[in-house]
């Protein structure tokens, strides 16, 4: 199967998003079909093309939020390109420009399209807002992702119930909706598949010992995140538990803001921020923990979850739809209602050794379940189901008319 997948953001850029692309890249491959990617170009303002790797990147102009730029609806400079893919299914991972073009091509040119709904938009909208008209914004939000992902598609995708409740219990959409959660290369992240050295060496850098219990959060440094809670409850813990140490690896808009609250509590020594760290760098990062710790609500997954059960980490996750499926209470994290009851569930793996090893071996073994292989065939499904409840056009009903009047 010849395949386009149309995104906003790729590599270099680094987000839970395009882990998801390049694994389902990768899978697919592995499986035997040929997968081409159009994306924006986030360090160039010129149409490159990775002949190697299959990926077009379309100039456009920076944005302002993070690294993304936004490119023109339709590209004319890149049509040709595609055109000679002779695509027969385009995967849309985005709703913005580059999720547009993907929809004008796929209509133009007749070709059956699967969009994958992955970002909680409410979440996102005082990003723009500032505060003002959020309510007539989110239901901007609403009409905007109804459209994209109801009216101009053949096929939806989304990773959780969560997803799926919001289309069909607050959007009232009618369509078939798929939930395929999305799943990592899980190896990657095994702990016997990393450098001892290195590990060695990043403990050293960090200023870990072996007495330290360390809890880790990997992701975008941002107000949605809800970082300021896991600060609060390491400043509650340390008061019983010194040893105790928070790592939040990862950059965003609010890292400033919040390394400013760490200091003003003088909490330096017990919460440390790594900044930006490469995709293939990651594995490293999670084998200095002991646990995985989240308090975001703003998911529609979590991919850092399953990395981090893939990393033998217990995941401790603020009790959301979009956990409850992946974490299960004393067999693989805990999830927890609030910063009370995440403290306590800490001190109770700090001070349970042989709990916390049981915890990690399931976590580790539930991580299984969310490979890339399994991954790969679910979204191959939707692909068959999409190409053949298509419709074919007007050029395409003349070239079948040709070819069975010539054969």
């Amino acid at each position: 199967m010849r395949i386009g997948i149309f995104t906003e953001t790729y590599t270099p850029y680094i987000s839970g998003l395009v882990t998801s692309e390049l694994m389902l890249k990768n899978a697919l491959e592995k499986k035997g079909h040929t997968v081409y990617v159009v994306t924006a170009n986030l360090t160039s303002s010129k149409y490159e093309y990775d002949e190697k790797e299959r990926v077009l990147r379309i100039p456009g102009i920076p944005t302002g939020i993070y690294d993304s730029r936004l490119t023109s609806i339709y590209p004319i400079k890149a049509i040709n390109k595609i055109k000679s893919w002779d695509l027969e299914v385009i995967h849309s991972q985005t709703e913005f420009a580059i999720g547009t073009f993907a929809r004008l091509f796929a209509k133009q040119y007749n070709i059956p399209i699967v969009h994958t709904y992955h970002t909680m938009y409410e979440d996102y909208v005082h990003y723009i807002t500032k505060g003002h008209f959020d309510k007539s914004s989110k239901k901007l939000v609403e009409y905007l992702t109804k459209f994209y992902c109801d009216k101009t598609i053949n096929e939806l995708i989304v990773p959780t119930k969560k997803a799926y409740d919001l289309f069909k219990e607050k959007y009232n959409v009618k369509r078939n909706i798929h939930i395929v959660p999305t799943g990592i290369e899980v190896e990657r992240f095994y702990k016997e598949k990393i450098d001892i050295k290195k590990i060695r060496e990043l403990k050293k850098k960090y200023n870990f010992s072996k007495r330290d219990f360390i809890a880790i959060f990997v992701g975008r440094i941002a107000e949605e995140k809800n970082v300021p809670f896991l600060i609060e409850v390491t400043e509650n813990i340390i008061k019983e538990k010194p040893n105790f140490k928070l790592l939040i690896i990862g950059d965003g808009p609010d890292k400033e803001n919040y390394e400013n609250m760490v200091k003003e509590r003088n909490l330096e020594k017990n919460i440390i921020f790594t900044g930006k760290v490469a995709w293939e760098a990651i594995p490293i990062y999670y084998q200095l923990g002991d646990v995985f710790v989240s308090a975001s609500q703003s998911e529609t997954q979590g991919l850092t979850i399953i990395e981090a059960m893939a990393a033998s980490l217990p995941a401790l996750c603020i009790d959301d739809e979009s956990f409850r499926n992946t974490v299960i209470d004393d067999l693989n994290g805990y999830l927890f209602k609030d910063k009370k009851e995440c403290k306590e569930i800490i001190l109770k793996l700090m001070n349970d050794k042989k709990l916390l090893e049981n915890i990690q071996i399931g976590a580790r073994n539930s991580a299984e379940m969310h490979s890339s292989k399994y991954f790969a065939e679910k979204v191959l499904d939707v692909y068959k189901l999409a190409i053949n409840n298509h419709k074919p056009g007007y050029r395409e009903k003349i070239t079948n008319f040709i070819r069975k009047v010539f054969s």
